[in-house]
């Protein structure tokens, strides 16, 4: 299995989030704005999960818009890494 085919998870850090909403332009399937101005990771059934550090996978199909999405987030605060290890590989800690 190549590093592209890996499953991959996503999560933001609140503390950080700036509630710009470009996440949820380039990919609202997986990021929506809450009544709180802040963006949250949602899941397969539409709910967000709004607990600190809280994953969901990251769709194969939806990995080019969920990767810009972090490299366009002004805050810095979405985290994209590897299922299997944990291991960031989009976003600010991104090894």
């Amino acid at each position: 299995m190549s590093s592209q085919d890996e499953p991959l998870e996503v999560w933001i850090d609140q503390d950080l989030c700036t509630g710009d909403g470009i996440c949820v332009q380039y990919a609202p399937e997986v990021f929506e704005l809450d009544i709180d101005g802040l963006a949250y990771v949602k899941g397969d059934d539409q709910e967000l999960r709004d607990a600190p550090g809280a994953t969901v996978p990251v769709p194969l199909t939806l990995l080019q818009d969920v990767v810009d999405s972090a490299k366009e987030c002004p805050g810095d605060c979405i985290h994209v890494r590897r299922s299997r290890d944990l291991v960031e590989v989009y976003g600010p800690d991104a090894v």
